[in-house]
């Protein structure tokens, strides 16, 4: 962005006096982003008019280090009677430099000058000539950004991993220009998500924002979209792929980004390529500058009427939860409910949590084992998760991925069940000493607002004992009072 900068704030920053805190953040993000400061031509009348010939030239001397507005547009007499009469060089000037952003020779005027102001005010300017302080809140704003947070990986800066390290050695195969693309992203400051044992990389994830065009053929048109420039995983049978597709999804969500993709060289056998096209990534043709396929997935469902198992894969986490939709409470108690969703924020963390591979908690797909006799539950209902004991609330909604079954077969619940459940081995073989209730689902979020016992009563809706069916209209309540995000529904 072009920003022009009041000349008597540029002599500020100049002079050997100590800056205020604003003023240092708000320098401080413009460099960091890139971001020009200008001087309007009008402000230097301003400083020629100094009588006092040494100041004035070494005041000049100091504004000649930033860039003039080239040939910038002269008022018009239409705006200049909306000026009102100018009785000073000073308001002449301060004209100029108002019709300049008008005209869009720059993108913002930061000025402390309260004439200025009020004369923005007037001409519906005052979004775009700020003071520091506005300006300071407007770029933080700008920037602002909730990076999603896991116990397990560590949010570290690039440059202080080993591009040396083993972990790297296939990329490098792929990549010719590898260790070129790290040491840029490296100078760049570019953060990622490390797993790491004795020190050697096991699972990276690097990610980047961008709103430009995809070179493919055709190409595809620019829209603000993440990246996934980098997800890889050395350790199987943790589901850390998911894992990093999760922490992925969740900085979009978190920061109203509905597009992403990454590109790949796709192998035989590929399991990154099973991993994503498992949520919603379609492949949509190659880059020209090296045939690398592209893939890209949306968030917000296009196709409206695909059925609700679909619409849960494609879209994920969007979900259908129309009437047609059946929607159960399922009561989970407080230690497995930890173990199946550690991503709730308001969980209790233990020591463990940050050394211990929880594989059912990294998961999206998930399964659920009951002694329930409820037949009636199919794939693409709605399950929602009412922590007891402890919470007494319904905290994590999820879809049911396929219908579920009742088995008391050991070696079928194992291959169904697999690392997606919290219970061990010995637990599974006492679960089918007799038949076992089994939903396999995808969690597809945490509710915002956590619904307590009380709303529950407040609202008519079942405190559940054992999984229980509910309304369309007792979840319209759950969906509204736990403010879950419609956009990411279909009704």
């Amino acid at each position: 962005m072009k920003i022009i900068f009041d000349t008597n704030i540029l002599i500020y920053i100049e002079d050997p006096k100590e800056l205020s805190p604003n003023l240092q953040e708000l320098l401080n993000i413009i460099r960091r982003y890139g971001h020009q400061i200008f001087i309007h031509p009008a402000s230097l009348k301003d400083i020629n008019n100094d009588k006092n010939v040494q100041r004035r030239a070494i005041i000049l001397s100091k504004l000649r280090g930033y860039p003039l507005i080239e040939l910038p547009p002269r008022p018009t007499d239409d705006f200049l009677s909306m000026m009102g009469p100018s009785s000073s060089i000073n308001e002449i000037n301060d004209n100029k430099i108002l019709f300049a952003i008008q005209k869009n020779a720059a993108d913002f005027l930061v000025t402390e000058d309260y004439g200025l102001h009020k004369k923005a005010n007037r001409i519906d300017l005052d979004d775009r000539v700020l003071s520091i302080a506005s300006a300071l809140d407007y770029f933080k704003n700008l920037y602002a950004r909730i990076v999603p947070k896991h116990a397990l990986l560590k949010e570290e800066y690039v440059r202080n991993l080993d591009v040396d390290d083993p972990f790297f050695d296939l990329l490098k195969e792929d990549y010719i220009a590898f260790r070129d693309w790290f040491k840029r992203i490296s100078i760049e400051g570019r953060k990622c998500w490390v797993y790491q044992e004795e020190g050697k990389i096991k699972t990276l994830l690097i990610l980047k924002e961008e709103n430009e065009l995809i070179e493919t053929v055709p190409p595809i048109p620019a829209a603000e979209r993440l990246k996934i420039a980098t997800l890889k995983v050395d350790l199987s049978g943790y589901k850390l792929g998911e894992l990093l597709l999760k922490m992925a999804f969740q900085y979009c969500i978190d920061n109203h980004i509905f597009e992403i993709y990454l590109t790949h060289f796709r192998k035989e056998n590929d399991g990154l390529i099973h991993l994503i096209e498992n949520y919603g990534f379609e492949s949509v043709g190659f880059l020209k500058k090296n045939n690398e396929e592209v893939f890209i997935k949306k968030f917000i469902p296009l196709e409206k009427e695909l059925p609700p198992v679909e619409m849960s894969k494609k879209y994920y986490p969007s979900f259908k939860d129309d009437q047609k939709i059946r929607k159960f409470l399922i009561p989970i108690q407080p230690e497995f409910h930890e173990r199946l969703f550690p991503d709730y924020e308001k969980r209790q963390m233990k020591l463990t949590d940050y050394s211990e591979i929880n594989a059912p908690g990294n998961a999206i797909k998930k399964a659920y084992l009951s002694y329930s006799r409820i037949k009636k539950m199919r794939a693409g209902d709605i399950i929602l998760f009412y922590r007891s004991k402890d919470q007494k609330a319904v905290i994590s909604l999820g879809i049911v991925d396929q219908k579920p079954f009742h088995t008391d077969d050991l070696e079928l619940l194992l291959r169904f069940v697999g690392k997606r459940s919290v219970y061990s081995h010995p637990e599974l073989k006492t679960w089918t000493e007799k038949p076992v209730f089994i939903i396999l689902f995808r969690h597809h979020l945490n509710l915002p607002k956590p619904l307590d016992i009380s709303f529950l009563r407040d609202h008519s809706i079942p405190v559940p004992q054992t999984i229980s069916e509910i309304n369309h209209k007792q979840y319209m309540a759950i969906k509204e009072g736990g403010e879950i995000d419609e956009r990411f529904t279909v009704g």
